[in-house]
């Protein structure tokens, strides 16, 4: 039979954690509310093309305020701050090529018709 062992941290501070205050927490949280708001107002108006992009704009901001600070990654290194904001750019670019797609099927649409809901 093996005994656990333990070993320190690689680096001086590793591991050791970080308070936030409640104050912050609760901030956020009322932040995420009144976006989820905004979201069921923006739903309720008709914006014509710029809907998706309103959408999609609040989606992005409330995950970034999620990762920010209920994942911590506000306190953590920064190299980790440069792979989420590449991570979204690539996101970005493969929405808007796909996107931009549309025309290659628009002509197979037809006016007024729209697939079947279950009843």
């Amino acid at each position: 039979m093996t005994d656990a062992t333990r070993s320190l941290p690689a680096t001086p501070g590793h591991g050791a954690g970080h308070v936030v205050p409640l104050r912050v927490l609760a901030a956020v949280w009322g932040t995420l509310l009144a976006l989820t708001a905004l979201t069921v107002a923006a739903a309720g108006v008709d914006l014509g093309s710029y809907n998706l992009g309103v959408a999609m704009l609040i989606a992005t901001v409330k995950a970034t305020l999620v990762l920010l600070f209920f994942m911590h990654l506000r306190y953590d290194r920064p190299i980790l701050a440069i792979v989420f904001v590449t991570a979204l750019l690539f996101v970005a670019l493969f929405v808007s090529i796909a996107l931009l797609d549309t025309h290659a099927y628009a002509h197979q649409l037809i006016p007024g018709y729209g697939p079947a809901l279950p009843k």
